[in-house]
């Protein structure tokens, strides 16, 4: 009975299994069908699921034409190899560094220290393990809790123990390949990275692009780079463009990123190519990337066509912008010639169109001698003639009259005695006694006796001789305010950044209000010296400088300009607030001083069929160059030139300033600011003439 009663209990308990496994296997059944029924189109999304990515490609930037429409500033194509990254594993990354290693030569200079240590690593992972002991992780892990934070400390160690004979055990190819990796590495995910944009030979192009399947993230394709048709010259005007591999300037780095810039975009970083950066920028072409859950690119889709950045017109003619700079490089090599001329380095000259305010010619040059060879070299200073401001000397009495005008401390006509100022002990004349002389006399022979008797007036001040003088700082202020309205110590506006208005003297001593009437106080760019001879020639008129005149679309065709986006068009800043008989007389002296035989100006532009207007310059001045740490606490005494002049002198078509610094010491003037400005103005109007015949010449053919 026990055997039957044994074989009855096991099926029982099979059957509670079973029973058990029935209900189980049912729940298992509901559950998938709950999940696929309910569920099973958002998992299918999901699994579907792809994310949209749209990034930015560079363009060429806009190019710089001069105003006859000849190209300046260009582009030129060169083969490139990039690199984008999908948000692959760094050994992925590393294979494929490796492999196109072997294709092309890139150059290892830019590798870094710290580059170098943290390949090191990735190649030798157990002998960077034992830089740091157990012990010393231990102790790291419990100051450390944070997993982050303790991995961090303890890759800083092992960096830090890493030794020069442990780098030293990186090949050149090892080098090569950390120089591909770190491009690389250092753009943004889906965004085309330059690898190699320089000295692309064709067989590595054709090779890379041979084995692009086996080179995933890797691509050759067009770059550009700047090019410049006329060499170096005004090339500090023109500005710089980052490099691919700089990418945006660190310091601007949020402003820019936060305009749409990507990390590794050109841009201008200084004078014209800055200024005008939002221009000249172009439209980016924009791609979206269909990216799978892994990161894989699915598809890929123009969503706008890039254009290359906008032009800019130029008011400057490059042949006279030549041919200004070849009179400036050998008058300033000429006057070293002369005794007293050691400290004589640079010279300036701007010309500009007194109606409209076109700069049609800033140029600059520099001596400098090379430490090595001890020769003279010239460097192109264009940008002196906005960055750097000097005493003037004579030029700006015509300025001093037209307030003496206004303020009614002299009238056309008046006639003040020319002989020596003693202002308590110190004694003050012009360059010879002229005796008694008019306002027109006073221009054209520059007498300073004429202005200081003139401000002396202006101030209520009562001159005796030998006495001392009384005069106060709204007198100072006056003048400056007046000589403002003519651009004189104030910024022109000119469309460069970095321009400097000047340093205005500080002491209010008498004297120095009488120097400030002659130009040998405070100090003036040659920019501002333009400004304010073009204000006189266009009868009051401060037209603001600018070197940009027309912004223009870019065409495929290259030969031809594409439409006008906007012209600049001139711009008064102010009108003078002085009589236009007073300008008329001003205009009368400075015609004296070119074109009769007693004007300071006459030896050189006497006789000239353009009918030049002028005024010259001498300023008595301290030395204050590259060599100013030679000569201690005394710098020492020069004397500065200058010549502002403008032609024909009844219908002024072209304005110039001319700026000599520290031209000379003691007596022997070489009267480089007079040549040079001869010079100038005579290539100006052949200029003229030639392209006269040339434009006859094509009509009647």
């Amino acid at each position: 009975m026990g055997k039957k009663k044994k074989k009855k209990t096991i099926p029982v308990r099979l059957n509670i299994i079973f029973f058990f496994v029935f209900l189980l296997f049912s729940a298992l059944i509901l559950r998938l069908g709950f999940v696929q029924i309910v569920y099973g189109e958002d998992y299918k999304r999901e699994l579907e699921k792809t994310e949209d990515v749209t990034v930015n490609t560079s363009v060429p930037r806009g190019k710089m034409y001069d105003a006859t429409g000849k190209v300046i500033v260009d582009n030129v194509a060169q083969k490139a190899i990039t690199y984008t990254n999908s948000g692959v594993k760094q050994e992925e990354m590393l294979e494929t560094a490796e492999l196109l290693s072997k294709y092309i030569i890139k150059d290892t200079k830019k590798v870094t220290e710290r580059e170098k240590k943290d390949y090191w690593i990735i190649k030798n992972e157990e002998k960077a393990n034992q830089k740091v002991s157990e012990k010393e992780k231990e102790a790291l892990a419990e100051k450390y809790p944070d997993q982050d934070e303790y991995n961090k400390q303890v890759y800083q160690l092992q960096l830090d123990r890493i030794s020069e004979e442990d780098l030293k055990t990186l090949t050149n190819h090892d080098l090569e390949v950390l120089a591909i990796y770190r491009e690389f590495i250092s753009g943004y995910k889906l965004t085309p990275q330059m690898v190699k944009n320089k000295e692309v030979s064709d067989e590595e192009f054709a090779v890379v692009s041979e084995n692009l399947e086996s080179l995933p993230g890797v691509d050759t394709t067009t770059d550009w780079e700047r090019s410049y048709a006329f060499g170096d010259t005004l090339k500090s005007v023109l500005g710089n463009v980052s490099s691919a591999e700089k990418g945006l300037p660190a310091e601007k780095l949020d402003y820019y990123v936060s305009r749409g810039y990507s990390r590794n975009d050109r841009v201008g970083t200084s004078y014209l190519e800055l200024q005008y950066e939002d221009v000249l920028k172009g439209q980016k072409e924009k791609v979206r990337n269909k990216t799978d859950k892994k990161g894989n690119i699915v598809s890929t889709e123009v969503i706008t066509e890039g254009k290359r950045g906008n032009d800019l017109i130029l008011s400057i003619d490059m042949e006279l912008q030549l041919e200004v700079e070849k009179i400036i490089e050998e008058e300033l090599k000429k006057a070293k010639t002369f005794a007293g001329t050691k400290l004589l380095d640079r010279a300036y000259v701007v010309l500009m169109n007194p109606n409209t305010g076109d700069v049609l010619s800033m140029a600059g040059k520099r001596l400098v001698r090379d430490d090595e060879t001890g020769k003279l070299e010239v460097q192109d200073d264009a940008l002196g003639n906005i960055t750097t401001t000097y005493n003037v000397g004579s030029v700006v009495k015509g300025a001093t009259v037209l307030t003496g005008y206004k303020t009614g401390a002299i009238s056309p006509g008046t006639v003040w005695n020319d002989t020596p100022v003693k202002i308590g002990n110190t004694i003050k004349k012009s360059w010879t006694t002229m005796g008694p002389i008019s306002d027109l006399t006073a221009l054209q022979r520059s007498s300073n006796v004429y202005m200081f008797r003139t401000v002396m007036k202006m101030a209520g001040a009562n001159y005796v001789y030998g006495k001392p003088l009384s005069v106060s700082l709204d007198d100072f202020s006056l003048v400056r305010n007046e000589f403002a309205q003519y651009g004189l110590g104030i910024r022109t506006g000119i469309d460069l950044p970095n321009e400097q208005v000047g340093f205005k003297g500080q002491d209010t001593l008498p004297g120095f209000l009488l120097d400030l009437s002659i130009g040998q106080y405070d100090t003036y760019s040659n920019m501002q010296l333009a400004q304010y001879v073009s204000t006189i020639a266009n009868g009051g008129k401060r037209m603001e400088p600018h070197i940009v005149k027309e912004i223009r679309e870019p065409v495929a065709d290259d030969s031809t300009l594409g439409p006008i986006i906007e012209t600049i068009k001139p711009k008064v800043l102010n009108k003078v607030d002085v009589k236009p008989e007073w300008i008329e007389r001003v205009q009368q002296g400075f015609k004296m001083v070119a074109q009769t035989p007693k004007g300071t100006a006459y030896s050189n532009l006497g006789g000239k069929d353009y009918s030049p207007a002028a005024k010259t310059g001498t300023a008595e001045a301290f030395y204050d160059g590259p060599s100013r740490s030679d000569y201690g606490k005394e710098p020492p005494q020069v004397m500065n030139l200058s010549l502002i002049s403008y032609a024909p002198s009844d219908n002024p078509e072209v304005a110039m300033a001319v700026m000599v610094p520290w031209a000379y010491q003691g007596s022997v003037d070489n009267g480089a600011n007079k040549k040079i400005g001869e010079r100038v103005l005579d290539a100006y109007f052949d200029l003229k003439k030639e392209r006269e015949k040339e434009y006859s010449k094509e009509e009647k053919e």
